[in-house]
């Protein structure tokens, strides 16, 4: 009985601190969400690549995005320009083996992104050194960078042109957070590019 009422207590927590933290986001970043999702509109128009990547968690959700726009979020429709840097075991495997973990983003991004392309980097932390290497390689290449962070936004805060900040410092409604902007995002740019029915 003590037992049940104990995971009770964490159920609830988890759920409350969910919803606060929605409650919070829901009147401070939609104007960011708006602005973030017509820039990659713009830049899907004008026939540039989205890439997306992050570590852990938040590469399962650069991932899960990615493919939202290549395959489909909503509605059947042409397949948009997206890439998420966390999919091609090979050269993630090898880069990490050949020049380190820290490059596995950046090298990627060096090979197959182009000037007027976006660059997401998805991070709860933004401390993470292969983020911050991609994130400078994309400048060098003037690929726009626009990051999911968390948190205090860590070193990525400083360097991306543009973000989306979820206010908290639990990991997992940050990335709780990234899965629904994402979600939302692949909404807004759908409707901005007409494809809606």
């Amino acid at each position: 009985m003590k037992n049940n009422m104990e995971m009770n207590k964490i159920f609830n927590f988890h759920m409350e601190e969910h919803k606060e933290v929605v409650n919070v986001l829901s009147e401070s970043i939609g104007e960011d969400v708006i602005r973030i999702a017509k820039k990659i509109t713009s830049v899907i128009k004008s026939g540039g690549t989205v890439f997306w990547c992050g570590n852990g968690g938040s590469s399962s959700d650069s991932q899960h995005i990615s493919a939202e726009l290549i395959g489909r979020f909503k509605y059947n429709r042409i397949p948009l320009k997206s890439i998420s840097l966390n999919s091609d075991t090979a050269a993630i495997t090898c880069i990490a083996n050949d020049f380190g973990y820290d490059e596995i983003f950046s090298r990627q991004l060096e090979g197959l992104g182009s000037a007027g392309d976006i660059l997401v980097p998805i991070s709860t932390s933004g401390e993470s050194n292969n983020i911050v290497n991609v994130i400078n390689m994309a400048k060098r290449k003037k690929i726009f960078t626009c990051s999911l962070l968390g948190k205090t936004g860590g070193k990525a805060l400083k360097l991306v042109d543009d973000c989306i900040f979820i206010k908290s410092d639990t990991t997992a409604r940050v990335q709780e957070m990234h899965i629904m902007v994402g979600h939302i995002l692949c909404d807004l740019i759908e409707f901005g590019l007409g494809l809606r029915k």
